[in-house]
């Protein structure tokens, strides 16, 4: 069966924001620790920026509009780590200025989800 999301989400590829691009640009292709981002996926109701399944780690590059959806922001993290996900966000406008303190984040997020991965 068809996520009803799908089509929304293919959209939302090719119409990436600058800052999405600059992230994709240094997730994409294993370029983080090995790990395999894909973006703009379907989870569950909600379209996740940046995914990566095997470590359960969604990435969302928030711009100006998430100032004023707070509450869905909050609900929908709730609800990704409810379904085991750790959600990491990040404002448009830092991932534009501060790229590298937002991969060294990111990267940390990713080396330890890496090694609980291990351990288990």
């Amino acid at each position: 069966m068809r996520h009803p999301h799908r089509e929304r989400a293919r959209r939302l590829r090719r119409e990436q924001t600058p800052a999405e691009a600059r992230l994709w640009a240094r997730l994409r292709g294993r370029k983080l620790h090995g790990a395999k981002f894909r973006r703009q996926v379907p989870v569950g109701p909600f379209i996740a920026d940046f995914l990566c399944k095997d470590l359960s780690l969604v990435i969302e590059a928030d711009g100006g509009q998430h100032g004023d959806q707070e509450d869905y922001d909050a609900r929908r993290t709730a609800w990704l780590e409810a379904e085991g996900f750790q959600v990491l966000r990040f404002w448009n406008h830092d991932v534009l200025t501060e790229i590298d303190t937002v991969m060294e984040v990111i990267g940390a997020a990713v080396h330890y989800a890496q090694l609980a991965r291990l351990e288990s």
